[in-house]
């Protein structure tokens, strides 16, 4: 499979990587950017858009599922710099509607760090139900946390989005997909979006779910839940979405024009790994300036737990963005994001990933249309995670953790 791009000989071990993708691990479709420096060492691109094989070109955009989390994450803190948002303060501050049903005392930290209790809806979601931000809103206001928010973490997949995107309406005035338009994407030139123009749907790869598993694959606790037990959490997140995580939806026009900040953003690896490289390297974005503090804010672990409420899995999470985790050794599937200690960014279902390290002033992005079954990152783009690491001098040390 044809890999073009650029690559500077210091990195050529991603491309190495990349091409081996393609022939070894099932890859169809894909792009890795890295930037050091803010200089961009890595800009790669190649394979299928699809199964008929439209090619991958330079330009070609895919849906990175909760990669988007990052953009969501940035908007948030980027009002915290101004004070026009507190972290500490309750969401009912800014969303009165919210404070009721046991939610009075959730503070906007505890959407952010996936605490706030509410990572489904109960009652069913109606066909397309997704798709309509004022009627979800109004259901996670009203809805009881699953437990008491603040004492545990469970992860937010498709909830989350809408939570923290609600609180950044309620102080902008601004829809989540336009304050990241105008705030974000736009001032960095970053072909990323939340919510498409349809003017623009025709330049989508299709995102493909993984392929079945052969017999005796191990098979991660969150989907044995999301199974066999129709009440349990899992099986929430998973079956009540009106449809949206039904293989092939997430790419129809309605749910590509539909603002969703917790998976359905639209990218490459270079408009990825751009938005890390302004907050580590540029640490300016529009009007907002970051300062060191703010960085350390984004990079420190707030909530840990051997065992998410939700995924059944180990996970960090600072103010938004996910850490490196490994599954201890004996636990089946293992889950593994390999990344250094400093480095934070955020993971997509399938296998995408958008991180800034600023232990070595690094942004890395890598976006796929073919989903892996992998928990966590999985070995397609660990792989490209790996090379980038070992051209930058650094050793894989204990639980996989990349260091100098």
């Amino acid at each position: 499979m044809d890999v073009q791009g650029h690559c500077d000989d210091r990195f050529a071990g991603v491309a190495r990587e990349l091409e081996r993708n393609f022939a070894e691990r099932g890859e169809l479709g894909a792009s890795v950017a890295v930037t050091v420096g803010g200089e961009t060492v890595v800009d790669l691109w190649g394979g299928r858009a699809d199964p008929e094989g439209t090619p991958w070109d330079k330009d070609t955009l895919c849906v990175a599922m909760s990669s988007t989390k990052g953009a969501t994450a940035l908007a948030a803190h980027l009002l915290a710099t101004t004070g026009e948002l507190d972290f500490d303060e309750p969401v009912a501050a800014y969303w009165p509607e919210f404070g009721q049903s046991g939610k009075e005392r959730v503070l906007v930290r505890h959407l952010l760090t996936h605490q706030a209790g509410l990572p489904a809806l109960r009652e069913p979601v109606p066909a397309g139900g997704f798709y309509d931000w004022e009627a979800m809103v109004a259901r996670l206001a009203a809805e009881a946390p699953f437990w008491e928010p603040g004492t545990r973490h469970g992860y937010h997949a498709l909830t989350f989005g809408f939570l923290v995107g609600e609180v950044v309406r309620r102080v902008t005035a601004r829809s989540l997909g336009r304050f990241v338009a105008d705030e974000i994407a736009g001032p960095l030139g970053l072909d990323l979006h939340i919510g498409l123009a349809e003017s623009q749907h025709g330049r989508i790869a299709r995102l493909l779910p993984p392929a079945d598993p052969e017999p005796g694959d191990p098979v991660p606790a969150f989907l044995v839940r999301a199974m066999t037990e129709p009440a349990s959490i899992p099986a929430l997140v998973m079956a009540n979405n009106g449809g949206y995580l039904v293989p092939g939806e997430w790419d129809s026009p309605a749910a590509l024009a539909a603002e969703l900040p917790a998976s359905g953003g639209v990218m490459n690896a270079r408009a990825l790994a751009g938005l890390y490289r302004a907050i580590v390297h540029d640490r300016q974005v529009g009007r907002f300036t970051l300062d060191v503090e703010d960085i350390v804010r984004m990079g420190a672990v707030q909530s840990a737990a051997s065992a998410d409420a939700v995924l059944s899995s180990p996970g960090r999470w600072t103010l938004g963005f996910l850490k490196g985790a490994a599954t201890p050794r004996g636990v089946e599937p293992p889950s593994v994001i390999s990344l250094s200690e400093e480095a934070f960014g955020h993971t997509g279902n399938g296998g995408s990933i958008g991180f800034a390290d600023p232990g070595c002033d690094m942004s890395f992005a890598y976006v796929m249309n073919q989903m892996s079954a992998a928990m966590g990152l999985g070995p397609t783009g660990q792989s490209l995670v790996d090379a980038t690491y070992q051209a930058l001098g650094y050793r894989r040390a204990r639980y996989g953790t990349w260091v100098r």
